[in-house]
């Protein structure tokens, strides 16, 4: 029984420290450079960047691991569109009252708008593959 309990103590310490370790480089990752084709969205130009388009737009915040993650994917996604299918970023912790006009309650979150509505969620990271075909089937 006593070894039962040491060996188990050992094992929760060693997922301990490699969570640690994980958080600790996510941290000293440097944020990737946005693309330029990529909106920056504010609480002032939201509604008018997203009039007559469609747009997906990633509501995150530099703490963010998992947006951290998706920061290459949208660049790759957004070097591949064209004509009024864009890729916008909300930073939440900037931008509050966006995330709280869309009920933003986990990030990453992935919204689909058409012309300034709501077509789609989509919360975690998500692969280019799977954002080219949702972007796609909007017309």
């Amino acid at each position: 029984m006593q070894i039962t309990l040491i060996v188990l103590g050992f094992m929760v310490g060693i997922v301990v420290l490699l969570l640690y370790t994980a958080k600790s480089k996510l941290k000293k990752m440097p944020l990737e450079k946005d693309h330029e084709s990529i909106l920056t969205l504010t609480d002032q130009n939201f509604k008018q960047q997203l009039k007559n388009k469609i747009v997906l737009v990633d509501f995150w915040a530099e703490w963010c691991g998992p947006c951290r993650l998706m920061a290459p994917v949208l660049n790759e996604v957004s070097k591949e569109l064209s004509g009024n299918k864009k890729i916008g970023k909300a930073n939440i912790q900037q931008y509050q009252s966006l995330a709280q006009q869309f009920k933003v309650r986990s990030i990453p979150t992935l919204i689909l708008f058409n012309n300034g509505v709501e077509v789609k969620r989509f919360v975690g990271v998500k692969s280019k593959d799977f954002l080219l075909k949702e972007l796609s089937a909007i017309n």
